[in-house]
């Protein structure tokens, strides 16, 4: 009895990197557009939807019903229907991890960005002007941070901000340690930090921590640094603590909607630093992480052994 063949259907955008190192025994559907990905799923027990268009990737899962496991190059998969994943007992894999070099690289960026008023020396440059003094006169040493989300990126954000010596505090289910805050415990200790930085994964429990109450807890030279997503963060709060100079800044890879349309007011505070959510793709080994994950995933998927990492829709994460 002849065994039918693994039948895979994948974004063409990876086919450069995976198509040469696919074992020959597989079936694998490529596709480029919606159209031909909701005819590629038909029949397909592994899938591969990341489109730049979430909407349409939703789409294709729903389509996918012979699906048993999906995997994604996104870390946040909050777009996708978890009633359904759960529903249809799909294993996920997702892409936590493979963007978090580059992400925490992206904080420590940002915060020396504002610690030096770097972009006031960018603009200075622009207009040919020498400037006799520093707009930033900020030391990173002898600071404190506050890590809110210690998964694959916060792990990485603390060793380098403790390597310019700064104090990190992280905060994490489990309180234990020194330097470890429990879920109820931050909240209380939000006037002593420099930097509050946002590593959560977006989920119905962290949707709007960080809102009037917290902004207003902070000291007025704090800054805020969010990586994670614009709705863990009260965008319009935010915007009034900014304006009202409540806190000194805010360094924001994500917003709400996303792009921020170009008449919002967060474009025009001269505290709010914007960085079009482009932190994870301020690399060029994205895509070659990932055909690496995956190809050693759909090995042990065909030998019966665990994928990783793996993503809980019960949790959001």
């Amino acid at each position: 009895m002849t065994m039918r063949p693994t039948t895979l259907a994948i974004s063409g955008l990876i086919r450069p990197l995976l198509e040469p190192r696919l074992p020959d025994d597989v079936d694998v559907r490529w596709f480029m557009t919606h159209e031909e990905a909701l005819d590629a799923v038909k029949g397909a027990e592994i899938g591969w939807f990341d489109m730049n268009d979430t909407d349409a990737m939703v789409a294709t899962l729903r389509a996918a019903t012979d699906l048993k496991w999906l995997n994604s190059i996104y870390a946040g998969l909050d777009f996708m229907p978890m009633d359904l994943l759960i529903e249809r007992g799909i294993t996920v894999t997702n892409g936590a991890g493979i963007n978090a070099i580059t992400i925490a690289e992206y904080v420590v960026m940002g915060m020396l960005n504002i610690a030096k008023g770097y972009r006031e020396v960018v603009r200075a440059q622009d207009r040919h002007e020498w400037l006799s003094e520093s707009p930033g006169k900020r030391e990173l040493a002898g600071s404190k941070a506050l890590l809110l989300g210690y998964g694959a990126i916060g792990k990485l954000i603390q060793p380098r901000l403790e390597a310019f010596d700064v104090e990190v505090s992280v905060v994490r289910r489990s309180a234990q340690g020194e330097g470890v805050l429990g879920p109820d415990e931050w909240r209380g200790r939000l006037s002593e930090f420099d930097w509050v930085i946002i590593a959560v994964p977006a989920t119905p429990e962290t949707e709007g921590m960080i809102g009037a109450d917290e902004l207003a807890a902070m000291k007025s030279e704090a800054v805020l640094v969010n990586i994670a997503r614009g709705s863990v963060v009260d965008q319009s709060a935010l915007v009034e603590a900014l304006e009202n100079k409540a806190i000194h800044a805010a360094f924001l890879d994500v917003t709400t909607p996303e792009p921020l349309p170009a008449d919002h007011t967060l474009w025009t505070l001269d505290n709010a630093h914007i960085t079009m959510h482009l932190s994870g793709r301020a690399q060029d080994r994205m895509f070659v992480r990932s055909a690496d994950r995956f190809l050693e995933n759909l090995a042990n998927y065909r030998a019966g052994k665990r994928l990783s990492p793996i993503f809980d829709p019960a949790r959001g994460y």
